[in-house]
């Protein structure tokens, strides 16, 4: 049984088992993911009749998505994952949209700052899992046309938001078929606002 938490558009939960969604609760409010996190993993669970000890793995929507409602889902997951010493299942978040079109297809998520995250597939190859063409990458919306390449053959998918139920049931395919899982970084896609000092400030006087 996996618990699925992704923050990157919104926040979402699920508890899913055996290719079946057991349990979900979303909030897509980007202003409260920090609030809502704690409550939807128990609304999840709640509805799946399912208690922690019950759970397996915990499946990280790894983004992309802005760095601080990102952050979020990917601290929940480790924290729970932590707690209960289950592993943790990284995935990209566009993986979750590309993962409901048999079809050739752009996935296309807000990335704030008058920009897009976009990630493009082939389809799906013959276990059922997405197929990576490139991405994710930024773009600004009125350039994606030319930033994609062959972007006539895709059929575009704007996602306003990444479902975590779509999230955990392709993490159960991957694991059942023992495929890799994505790297173990947040795909944050920009540098942070603010870095840190190079040195220690001199004091003078």
């Amino acid at each position: 049984m996996l618990l699925a938490i992704d923050t990157s558009a919104g926040a979402s939960v699920a508890v899913v088992d055996a290719g079946r969604v057991l349990g979900s609760a979303d909030e897509f409010d980007t202003r409260s993911h920090a609030e809502a996190i704690g409550r939807l993993i128990a609304d999840a669970l709640a509805q799946a009749g399912a208690g922690p000890d019950q759970i397996t793995g915990v499946v990280a929507g790894m983004g992309p998505g802005p760095f601080t409602g990102l952050r979020v889902g990917i601290a929940a997951a480790y924290a729970f994952a932590a707690g209960r010493e289950i592993p943790i299942l990284p995935l990209a978040s566009h993986d979750a949209v590309a993962w409901e079109w048999a079809t050739p297809v752009l996935v296309v998520t807000d990335a704030r700052r008058r920009e897009v995250a976009w990630s493009t597939y082939d389809g799906m190859d013959p276990d059922g899992v997405p197929v990576l063409v490139t991405g994710p990458h930024l773009a600004h919306p009125e350039d994606l046309a030319t930033a994609v390449d062959g972007y006539a053959r895709f059929d575009r998918i704007d996602a306003t938001a990444i479902s975590a139920a779509s999230l955990g049931l392709l993490a159960g395919r991957l694991r059942t078929l023992g495929r890799p899982f994505a790297a173990d970084a947040p795909l944050y896609l920009r540098a942070p606002d603010v870095t840190p000092s190079p040195g220690p400030k001199r004091v003078t006087g």
